[in-house]
């Protein structure tokens, strides 16, 4: 892929000739103009004609037609972010950049319409990176994910191996709740309060381990035999689809994700089994 010097000590291409469409959070539509004109806005260069014709081709791309002579404030919140799309597409650039562009969506919609966006992009093969705080759209919606801390990137990887193999406390953090624990690895096994744990990747000696709620499993009796610590289940939240539970051992509160059909409640005795752990290094904050 050929690169190119937009902007340094010596360069400066001006932004219309940089080949880099913006979606704003707040969609930024002009209000005064209806939504073909909004969608054409981007294309100021070419005729009246070409123009009109490209912007309907756009339009029919994002499913919007029969909607060009409405005003923004007609529209509904998707139809809205969705003008905002055609209108950073329609100059077809090379790069996207999308700045949190579901935040002001309700959850129902902003699902549809992450899954939208993302397909139109695939079909017309542009890159885009988008900025959000938000874990599950970063996880859905990414080929690669960054995680940054500070202005810094500190981890960039699949969305399936940053979360599973997170490098330090905060990445690990960040990316959904995770239990830490502090133990000694060798061999690849370290001995914990749930019993003999198969640590990831290279470590060993004393560490600090994290294991995702969902690589927890609960039993009502020491099954495995591998030392495991009785807890008690202290906390319990139905979401539908799965249980969060809080048990509570030596005094240290641990998390534990399980599905719709989990026998156990609040005040029941079990003992946790770790699929998996992962060590991870300290972030500078003083976190764990």
């Amino acid at each position: 892929m050929e690169k190119r010097i937009l902007a340094s000590s010596a360069v400066h291409l001006p932004p219309e000739s940089r080949g880099i469409g913006f979606v704003f959070q707040d969609y930024a539509l002009f209000p005064h103009k209806n939504v073909l004109e909004n969608v054409a806005f981007g294309l100021r260069k070419a005729s009246k004609r070409a123009r009109r014709e490209r912007a309907l081709d756009v339009l029919r791309l994002v499913d919007l037609t029969g909607l060009q002579t409405r005003l923004p404030h007609h529209l509904s919140g998707g139809e809205q972010q969705r003008v905002a799309l055609a209108r950073a597409i329609i100059a077809r650039p090379k790069l996207l950049l999308l700045d949190e562009p579901f935040s002001s969506l309700d959850p129902g919609l902003r699902q549809t319409t992450r899954e939208e966006v993302r397909a139109l992009l695939k079909a017309e093969g542009i890159s885009a990176i988008l900025v959000t705080h938000a874990q599950e759209e970063a996880l859905s919606f990414a080929e690669r994910l960054g995680v940054m801390k500070d202005g810094s990137l500190e981890q960039i990887g699949t969305p399936e191996a940053v979360y599973r193999y997170p490098k330090t406390t905060y990445v690990a953090d960040f990316l959904g709740q995770t239990n830490f624990i502090h133990a000694h690895v060798k061999n690849g096994i370290a001995q914990t309060q749930f019993g003999r744990v198969k640590v990831d990747g290279e470590a060993a000696g004393d560490v600090l381990l994290s294991i995702r709620p969902e690589y927890l499993k609960m039993m009502a009796s020491d099954v495995w035999g591998s030392g495991a610590k009785s807890g008690r289940v202290v906390g319990q939240a139905f979401k539908g689809h799965e249980f969060t539970y809080r048990v509570e051992i030596d005094g240290q509160d641990y998390i534990v994700q399980t599905d719709y059909n989990c026998p156990f409640q609040v005040g029941d005795i079990v003992m946790l089994k770790a699929i998996s752990a992962v060590a991870v290094t300290p972030s500078n904050d003083g976190e764990v």
